[in-house]
């Protein structure tokens, strides 16, 4: 489902995005936070990133798929992939393959790591509560209390019905779009605090439909922290019909994978 929804994103996409090609991100513009999008389980949006991070040199990873508890598991030195795979428990947290993430790490073996995890059992624990219950930081700065206008809450309900090959109850959307929000204000949070502690620049590792800077993380962390500089890349496997929401975007070969609907079938 992952992977599906970030290629969901692309139906509604505003206009105000430059492709790229993969190569050219080796020569991005500075900022102090950079949010490297993906498609989770594609390979060649795991080397983009690396040949980012290489070039960017950040003092901080922050990455959507470790917690706190693992990030700060991190030895102080980069060990081997399968030893690191072990410390980080990598293995069993439905996220792809640790290989293709261990070169990230090698990209910045000196980086400090942050994690902005939203575990699954936390995900369902948080269905139906309010976010300053759930949310470890200030909520109200990273616009968890606020209720979303109208057309963008039944635009991010619809793609949630996308993401889900349309087969889960209408009544369950909302809580949905609660969670990705709630997930987007993680990713912010972890964001600004890895720039407040190292002083940047920041590199931040997420599905791509999370560094839309339309409302996704970059938006939050626009919101709690304007002075912080930002950049966001968005990666693709489908041409979007109209430039997306990110201030660059790269379309890639599409991985080849089961169809993710069969599983609702």
């Amino acid at each position: 489902m992952r992977y599906f929804l970030a290629c969901a994103i692309v139906a509604t996409s505003p206009a105000f995005a430059e492709l790229i090609e993969p190569d050219e991100v080796a020569t991005l513009p500075s900022a102090d936070v950079i949010f490297l999008g993906e498609v989770h389980d594609n390979p060649a949006h795991h080397e983009v990133q690396a040949r980012a991070i290489e070039a960017i040199a950040p003092a901080a990873l922050v990455f959507e798929m470790l917690t706190d508890a693992q990030a700060d598991a991190m030895p102080a030195q980069l060990l081997p992939e399968a030893e690191l795979n072990e410390v980080l428990g990598w293995d069993g947290t439905g996220w792809p393959d640790f290989a293709l993430y261990y070169p990230l790490f090698e990209a910045a073996p000196t980086a400090q790591v942050f994690g902005a995890a939203l575990p699954r059992e936390a995900a369902r624990a948080a269905m139906g509560q309010d976010a300053d219950q759930v949310f470890a930081g200030d909520a109200a700065r990273f616009g968890l209390l606020a209720p979303l206008p109208e057309d963008q809450q039944a635009a991010r309900e619809d793609l949630q019905a996308k993401a889900h090959c349309d087969a889960l109850p209408e009544e369950m959307l909302p809580g949905m779009v609660a969670i990705q929000r709630l997930r987007d204000a993680m990713l912010a949070e972890a964001a600004l605090r890895a720039f407040e502690q190292t002083g940047g620049p920041v590199v931040v590792i997420t599905g791509t439909g999370h560094a839309r800077t339309d409302w996704g993380a970059p938006y939050l962390l626009e919101q709690a922290a304007p002075e912080v500089t930002r950049l966001s890349i968005g990666q693709f496997e489908i041409a979007p019909e109209d430039a997306p929401p990110f201030d660059y975007w790269i379309v890639s070969d599409p991985h080849p994978r089961p169809d993710p609907c069969e599983m609702f079938q």
